[in-house]
């Protein structure tokens, strides 16, 4: 049965969202360039004083992320993080932070405590998905109406050894070839317009949506606890049928 969800932050005029972004790649790039835009929505709704974002990421710019990110061949050799918050900062008058480490198990364990929310962005060369889902933790309980994150509905493509590959300085042919441009940018626009919605009414009737290059149709993830208990069941029976090694 289909439902709303409810934002579970308290509004708060005097205080700022804050935001992490996990990676600083294709997907990663696009959504922190598009975040000033929230931001600012955010400061004239009177609803949050704004966000305040982190963005991490260890990797550097090589010569390939200059044809589907934002980076020039000035950015070369720099951290991908910090040039892009330094770029932000310069333009909008933020106080963002950059930092240009991995994240790893000891910063989830300790991040993940008390997040609101988990927004996963992925895709392949012609499609793509963004679902918001409400970590299982201190601050979101155990209950039917709690949005389902990525890694509970669809362990599959949770996989974190199914993320972008790396590709040598010298293809950016190929890299064009393996995946399309314009894809992370849809993602990102899609996941923000659901964000600035939810943060704004305070609602969301759905918490994702699947996106196809090929046909032009994004497909909502409805808020709908019998889908998620659906596709649950979907994936233990098919995960049952998997040879064992």
């Amino acid at each position: 049965m289909r439902t709303e969800h409810t934002l579970s932050l308290r509004t708060d005029a005097r205080r700022p969202i804050r935001v992490l972004v996990i990676g600083a790649g294709g997907t990663g790039s696009a959504i922190t360039m598009g975040l000033p835009y929230l931001d600012q929505a955010l400061r004239v709704w009177g609803r949050f004083a704004g966000l305040d974002v982190v963005l991490m990421d260890a990797d550097t710019v090589s010569e390939t992320n200059c044809i589907r990110q934002p980076f020039s061949i000035s950015d070369i050799g720099l951290s991908k993080a910090t040039v892009l918050i330094n770029r932000i900062n310069l333009f909008w008058g933020t106080h963002w932070k950059a930092e240009p480490r991995n994240f790893d198990e000891r910063t989830v364990v300790k991040s993940n405590n008390r997040t609101a929310y988990w927004l996963d962005l992925g895709n392949n060369a012609a499609s793509g998905q963004f679902i918001l889902g409400q970590p299982w933790n201190a601050r979101n309980r155990r209950t039917a109406e709690r949005m389902r994150t990525v890694n509970e509905l669809y362990p599959e493509i949770a996989d974190v050894k199914a993320g972008e590959d790396p590709l040598p300085s010298c293809s950016a042919v190929e890299a064009l070839e393996r995946q399309e441009p314009f894809i992370n940018q849809t993602l990102a626009a899609s996941a923000l317009t659901m964000l600035a919605r939810l943060l704004r009414y305070g609602k969301i009737e759905h918490h994702g949506g699947f996106f196809n290059a090929a046909t032009g149709k994004i497909t909502a993830l409805p808020v709908d606890p019998e889908l998620w208990r659906k596709t649950r069941l979907r994936n233990r029976k098919m995960q049952a049928k998997l040879p064992t090694r």
